[in-house]
């Protein structure tokens, strides 16, 4: 297995917490095995999650349109340096762990800002194709090529997070990072690593995923994806909506997986 460059994104307050204590093993098991790793604690840093013309450097008094905005600064180098340091983040890794508790059945806010601060237009989508002239996007873009793991955590059972569990799917839930923000840009991402009912994990139990997640996070260069259905890839009609003969008869997330496709980006 090659050596492997791996951003590691940590949105927990507590360093002590589950979630820490995964993070310093899994990230001290890549290092020990010869993979570079490079972290961004959000809370640590002090990460600002509020998009604002300081980002762009747009006159706060002028109406602030920021797809726009953050396209022209992106373009012209024109972002805040710590945005631009968490896209040199990026542009150097090959593979892209995302560590959250889940809160309120999504990530904490301070990463939904890490990815809009981060993820501008003009880095991270909003780029044409020359060849076709179409807007890339869900599985061919700026940055394609690389992959992702979501971690995350939550108080229930897994049972009742199942899709007829009262909490819904966990993979409906996870469906806005994976396919949305990831999967959007060209990242594609593997089986999340999930753990249920944190807070009664017992050392017999933090020592079991321990390994677990040592062994996911070695196999990630070469894990299959979740096998999402390529914008460009002929399933979908120039309206980008689903062709009736792929999943017919369904309207449920999982339509946007091909059950053929095994992704290796």
């Amino acid at each position: 297995m090659a050596d492997m460059r791996l951003l590691w994104i940590f949105a927990h307050p507590e360093p002590r917490s589950l979630n820490g204590a995964l993070r310093d093993h899994g990230t001290a098991a890549l290092r020990r095995t010869g993979h570079e790793v490079r972290e961004s604690d959000l809370y640590a840093m002090g990460w600002n999650p509020v998009v604002s013309p300081a980002d762009t450097g747009d006159d706060p008094a002028e109406r602030f349109v920021v797809g726009a905005a953050q396209e022209t600064a992106t373009c012209d180098g024109r972002l805040r340096d710590d945005i631009r340091a968490e896209q040199a983040k990026v542009m150097w890794a090959d593979a892209v762990v995302i560590q959250f508790p889940m809160w309120w059945f999504g990530p904490p806010a301070i990463l939904k800002g890490w990815f809009d601060r981060v993820f501008t237009q003009g880095f991270a989508f909003g780029v044409r194709n020359p060849r076709t002239g179409r807007k890339m996007r869900y599985g061919e873009n700026t940055l394609w090529g690389r992959r992702a793991m979501v971690i995350t955590s939550y108080g229930a059972r897994d049972s009742s997070m199942g899709p007829r569990g009262i909490h819904g799917d966990v993979d409906a839930l996870l469906f806005p990072v994976h396919h949305g923000i990831l999967w959007y840009t060209g990242i594609a991402p593997v089986a999340p690593f999930i753990v249920d009912a944190a807070e009664r994990t017992g050392p017999e139990r933090f020592a079991r995923l321990t390994t677990d997640l040592e062994k996911r996070l070695l196999a990630l260069p070469d894990a299959p994806t979740l096998g999402y259905r390529h914008q460009e890839g002929g399933h979908y009609d120039e309206n980008l909506v689903l062709r009736p003969q792929y999943a017919p008869g369904r309207d449920d997330l999982s339509v946007h997986v091909d059950p053929e496709a095994v992704h290796l980006a």
